[in-house]
């Protein structure tokens, strides 16, 4: 088997600086961070962007511009993992703490793959808590195990759960559906095996973050329809669309870090040109014509992701066939604020609170009918 292998790069002695930098300007008031580059809070769509974000994105504008994927999928994947690092453990911030991290491997769909499990502190009951499969994002592309760590940790230790990460193979170097299947093996190994990790085999979960999310409501409707689906999902600003033409890519196209031509590069990448597979279930899950029997779901979206309409859409396609949907709308954050809670509060909050939803919905995992908690201007959830 040959899979897409990456050593971790370190950031720059100018990436941990930096990052250093806007982790201490992260306790200054936003309104503060304003003035010092010399902007009004910004407003688009009736929307306010959160003002640290504002300063992140001044900042981050200002350097020259690239495709995620250029020069070439591979050293667009190492700036990738520099750039979250330097916003992490560059910034300096200390992991977050859960009570056990371990690298281990599960079955991909032609062999061996890497993983890492990260078991939650104790809760003070002798039940196995519940375990979430996460599938990083990164257009299928880019992304790892090691650029997805600190949002587990969050959401590992938030919502008291263990968190199972896997590194499936990547495009181009294996386009659709080798991701998919590399899925498929891990969920059918979790659900076989949850109960040596110390996790409770009868509340599986699945989600992930944005072409993460993407693979994961996939592989979660094909799990139903074959009699096994996860009790839950959690989709963080998915993509489900892989020809959406909505406003908000209009809107957040360029200047918002995942800009229309990123996502087009990725699409190419992934599912070839259009019209290939653009409009298949499978890498297009908001053409699903029927998605009943799917879990109940927590999906989140942000106000100023070009993202954001499909993600919501897709929230009302699985309203509209019964599946029980938190959704929730951070409306000052952007794409990627999955990678910014160590130095934007906000982006911080956003990730505690989608994991206090989560532990919601795995402890009424057996409840299917109730209300749709709808809350798409930031208002928080009752």
């Amino acid at each position: 088997m040959t899979m897409t292998t990456l050593q971790t790069e370190s950031p720059s002695a100018r990436q941990r600086i930096e990052g250093r930098i806007a982790r201490l300007l992260a306790a200054l008031p936003g309104a503060w961070l304003l003035r010092l580059i010399g902007e009004s809070p910004r407003v688009v769509d009736g929307l306010t962007l959160d003002a640290h974000v504002q300063f992140v994105l001044n900042v981050r504008n200002r350097l020259p511009q690239r495709l995620m994927s250029e020069p070439t999928p591979e050293a667009g994947r190492r700036r990738y993992q520099r750039d979250v690092l330097a916003a992490t453990t560059g910034a300096g911030a200390r992991p977050t703490r859960v009570k056990a991290v371990r690298d281990l491997s599960v079955d991909g769909a032609v062999g061996p793959m890497s993983a890492r499990h990260y078991a939650p502190l104790g809760t003070g009951s002798n039940a196995p808590e519940p375990i979430l499969l996460f599938i990083h994002g990164g257009g299928f592309v880019n992304g790892d195990l090691t650029t997805h760590d600190e949002p587990c940790r969050v959401l590992c230790q938030q919502a008291g759960i263990h968190v199972l990460s896997i590194a499936y193979r990547l495009a181009p170097e294996h386009p659709f559906p080798a991701a998919l299947d590399d899925v498929h093996a891990a969920l059918r190994w979790l659900q076989r095996e949850a109960g040596n990790l110390g996790a409770d085999a009868g509340r599986i979960a699945i989600g992930g973050d944005s072409a993460g999310a993407n693979l994961a409501t996939v592989v979660a409707a094909e799990a139903a329809r074959a009699g096994r689906a996860p009790v839950a999902q959690l989709l963080i600003y998915p993509t489900v669309d892989m020809d959406a033409r909505c406003p908000s890519r209009e809107l957040f196209g360029s200047g918002y870090i995942l800009t229309s031509a990123d996502m087009d590069a990725f699409r190419r990448l992934y599912v070839g040109a259009p019209p290939a597979a653009t409009h298949d279930p499978r890498s297009s899950p908001l053409s699903c014509a029927d998605p009943a029997g799917l879990p109940a779901t927590v999906l989140t979206t942000a106000g100023f992701d070009p993202l954001r309409d499909e993600g919501e859409a897709y929230a009302d396609l699985l309203r509209l066939a019964g599946v029980p949907v938190r959704l929730r709308r951070f409306s000052g954050m952007v794409h990627g604020y999955l990678h910014m809670t160590t130095i934007v509060p906000a982006a911080h909050a956003a990730v505690v609170e989608t994991a206090r939803l989560l532990h919601e919905v795995l402890r009424e995992a057996g409840q299917r009918e109730r209300p749709v908690n709808d809350q798409r201007q930031g208002s928080r959830v009752s």
